[in-house]
């Protein structure tokens, strides 16, 4: 299918390459107060570049963390209105030593681009905004649909202010889908829609034993140690094959569909390969039963992300800590309630709280699983704008991860999402050397150019 839109993409790769890696070069690391200038500096950078390329009401948007971003260019009559969304905020580098080439110096190597935030989601923003002005530049300023955009600073922290935007501002972000660049290929060379994503409810327990750290030679044996109350804890919390003890915690848990499962199984999936490259363990954990794909996309789990507490440096001190904490989370799926399920785990962990131990529960986010429909225009049009990109049908696949913004569009806006992401499994987002595959950087802003002339009617 002839798209000039296509053309002009294409006669400016190496540029618009060259301005993702500018973006990159900006540390926005969301989560660190240190990087708060540098957060700004990439959302100006971004806003600047929506003014250029034609875009219509550009705002940065100041909320109580990071900048919003909003644009929009409503011209097309009775045609649809979709609201893209990514974000411009980062994960912190660590380990940096693990790092080949430096974090923020994006780097070329085998045909892929890395830097930290190169996939998640710079790179994938960058698409949304270069196939904007590949429609704008080859249709003499229009588009073929209307469209908002909402981008946003927070993504690694919560999301808090774009939660509470879309709460405020529904008339102004009601579109009639949305466009979320934020995921994945399940494959190299599979074009991909990914259309579940699991829930979330992330905790820290707080344990509070003595009134002050004490000496453990003096205290040993008397003084009540939050570490062990976290241990005793957190070892009631699941059993040794991976099922959560906490009462209740299952009830309503909806299972996939036969055609789903079956759709699955048919995914060219190597469970060795992902033992030994993706996971890197010597074996593969978690409830009996269930398929390794069905284990990360459909089933809910608990895990424990960190301890922090007592003393730490190198080195020997011998205290008995009065505080330490545990970072907890639970992944959901269909039909589990956030907001009970945090009912039932914090009563649990009150109940098994040994004694001369305080347990304290702060929820740092929550947010249920999603599950979108497969039967809509926009899901059939993304479809084939992929056909015509890869060259082969795409798969539907859902996400172990969690997305809380697709869920703020469904239950707020009342808008199905598009999830139509151009990472690869290996692309290592949060960890050191994450990349980008260049050519999906490139296939990217081809396919949302055919989408939106598909949705458009050229």
């Amino acid at each position: 299918m002839a798209s000039p839109a296509v053309d002009f993409a294409r006669n400016n790769q190496q540029r618009f390459l060259n301005e993702l890696k500018d973006l990159l070069r900006i540390p926005s690391v969301s989560t660190l107060d240190e990087h708060k200038s540098d957060v700004r500096q990439a959302a100006d950078f971004v806003a600047n570049e929506l003014r250029r390329i034609g875009m219509e009401n550009v705002e940065i948007i100041p909320t109580k963390g990071h900048p919003l971003i909003y644009t929009d260019w409503l011209h097309a009559p009775a045609k649809p209105t979709v609201l893209c969304y990514a974000h411009y905020d980062v994960q912190p580098p660590d380990p940096l030593e693990e790092w080949i080439s430096p974090p923020f110096e994006p780097t070329e190597r085998n045909n892929n681009l890395y830097a930290r935030g190169a996939v998640d989601d710079k790179g994938q923003l960058w698409l949304e905004v270069k196939a904007l002005e590949s429609l704008l530049k080859a249709r003499n300023g229009s588009l073929p649909i209307n469209v908002k955009v909402i981008f946003e600073g927070e993504e690694e922290v919560g999301g808090e202010s774009i939660a509470e935007y879309v709460r405020k501002e529904q008339a102004k972000l009601k579109a009639d889908f949305a466009l979320v660049c934020d995921t994945e290929l399940f494959a190299p060379n599979l074009p991909t829609l990914c259309v579940g994503l699991r829930g979330l409810v992330y905790t820290e327990i707080e344990a509070q034993g003595a009134k002050t750290d004490l000496h453990s030679g003096m205290y040993g044996g008397v003084a009540p140690n939050p570490f062990f109350a976290l241990i005793e804890i957190i070892s009631k919390l699941k059993d040794a094959k991976g099922k959560v003890l906490i009462p209740g915690f299952y009830k309503g848990v909806t299972a996939p569909s036969k055609d789903e499962l079956q759709a699955w199984k048919r995914l060219p999936f190597n469970e060795e390969h992902y033992r030994k490259a993706e996971v890197g363990s010597k074996v593969l954990t978690g409830e009996p039963g269930f398929s390794v794909l069905y284990r990360t996309w459909a089933r809910p789990t608990l895990e424990v992300h960190g301890m922090p507490g007592g003393f730490t440096a190198p080195g020997a001190k011998t205290v008995i800590p009065a505080k330490a904490a545990a970072k907890v989370s639970m992944r959901l799926v269909p039909n589990q309630d956030p907001d009970d399920i945090l009912n039932k785990y914090t009563a649990y962990v009150k109940k098994r709280t040994p004694k001369g131990i305080e347990t304290k529960i702060k929820v740092w986010s929550k947010g249920p699983a999603c599950v979108v429909g497969t039967d809509n225009r926009y899901i059939k049009a993304a479809t084939e704008a992929l056909r015509d990109v890869f060259k082969k049908e795409t798969v539907f696949i859902r996400s172990g991860g969690s997305i809380p913004i697709v869920t703020d569009f469904q239950d707020v806006l009342k808008i199905p999402s598009v999830m139509m992401g151009f990472g690869l499994p290996d692309d290592n987002l949060h960890a050191p050397n994450e990349k980008f595959h260049i050519p999906n950087f490139h296939r990217g802003i081809e396919t949302i150019c055919l989408f939106f002339e598909k949705l458009g009617g050229k």
